[in-house]
């Protein structure tokens, strides 16, 4: 079996081109990057390192690469003759890839290729809709409606921490043991690809939603809640029993919101939440509260971590979610210097005061009782 694989960085070979690996594929990774390809090409493997005590390694080996801008016919064919795509290259990259991806598909419609899933592994909702869309742009009627027919995109949610690092060996990765990579299986075409660590599911939103209001919600709380209280990495912050006491109790929040939408096992949904709370205590991954901070303007958009499920809860459960608040209180004190938006968020608190601000940031009106609970916080 082969996969061919846009994105040869860290994600790409420490996460999916791992899991592909392990489910019997020679994977071809396909990248601008010259240096990376070339040592692909020449080591024909790498290792992949666990952050953790024991930095147990997996020993990923029949791997090559293609450089893209160099040898794009070879991309062309690899597509042609795959039996599963994938992605790792950032959002805003996929329409830059697309163009190769619907030449390869002609030339696999030419050579009377089967069935295939193109899967979008990024960090966003419905990264497998947005490539389809922009390879469909580049295609003929007759094409689109062959690729229509036998060329799947199905979306998939993706989790797994991969930290800055410099490894002595350039291909080597070091990442969290947890990982996560679910596929809505809805969207398949032909048979289902097989990835054995990949978890396929018929409502991908739920797992989407789940992650978003677990692991995002959780992680913003550490950092906001972290940075008031003075800590400066997310592991140091959830080591203090105050802050872990109050993101275990928002998540608690997000869970019974999560549990009574989805239909989630609530004891399964615990394990769940224990086990993201342990990936914030990782003492192997440095992670900044500042960094996981920035951009609080965004976070506290009404359909991110923060606010959706507050609003949620309100709507749900017909009172405050007394902890949601408390992040919420602490992302609207979040200043840093690095960070373009919390200045920008200071500036608007100063001018309109906070209650004015986080109306102007959610579009709710101030006499909203969620605007009233943050105010009363505050």
């Amino acid at each position: 079996m082969k996969a061919t694989h846009f994105g040869a960085g860290n994600i790409g070979r420490g996460f999916i081109g791992l899991l592909l690996h392990q489910s019997g594929y020679h994977v071809e990774f396909v990248d601008v990057n010259e240096a990376l390809i070339d040592e692909l090409n020449k080591e024909k493997s790498y290792r992949v390192i666990l952050a953790n005590e024991e930095k147990y390694e997996f020993f990923v080996e029949n791997v090559s690469g293609i450089n893209s801008q160099q040898s794009p016919d070879a991309v062309i064919n690899s597509i042609a003759t795959a039996d599963i795509v994938t992605t790792a290259v950032g959002p805003h990259i996929l329409k830059f890839v697309a163009p190769l991806i619907a030449e390869g598909l002609k030339k696999r419609k030419q050579v009377g290729g089967g069935s295939l899933n193109i899967i979008a592994c990024e960090n966003m909702v419905g990264g497998s809709s947005e490539l389809q869309k922009h390879v469909l742009e580049k295609l003929n009627d007759e094409e689109k409606a062959w690729v229509l027919e036998h060329i799947g995109f199905p979306n998939s949610a993706v989790d797994r921490i991969v930290p800055n690092q410099k490894n002595e060996r350039l291909l080597d990765v070091l990442v969290e043991p947890f990982h996560e990579w679910v596929i809505d299986s809805t969207q398949i075409k032909g048979e289902q690809p097989n990835v054995e660590e990949a978890l396929f599911v018929d409502n991908l939103s739920a797992y989407i939603e789940r992650k978003l209001f677990t692991v995002n919600t959780g992680h913003a709380a550490t950092a906001y809640l972290g940075n008031l209280a003075g800590f400066s990495t997310v592991a140091d912050a959830i080591a203090n029993e105050e802050v872990k006491k109050d993101v275990l109790d928002t998540l608690k929040e997000t869970g019974n919101v999560l549990v009574s939408k989805y239909g989630f096992n609530e004891n399964e949904h615990q394990a769940y939440i224990q086990k993201i709370i342990g990936r914030f205590a990782n003492p192997y991954i440095v992670d900044d509260v500042q960094r996981v901070g920035r951009a609080p303007i965004r976070k506290l958009g009404p359909k991110d971590r923060l606010v959706a499920p507050a609003l949620e809860y309100l709507e749900k459960f017909k009172e405050a979610p007394e902890h949601l608040v408390k992040v919420i209180v602490a992302a609207l004190q979040f200043v840093s210097e690095e960070d373009q938006e919390s200045i920008d968020l200071k500036k608007m608190i100063e001018e309109k005061g906070a209650a004015g601000a986080f109306s102007e940031i959610t579009g709710l009106v101030v006499a909203h009782p969620l605007v009233k609970d943050v105010e009363k916080k505050i």
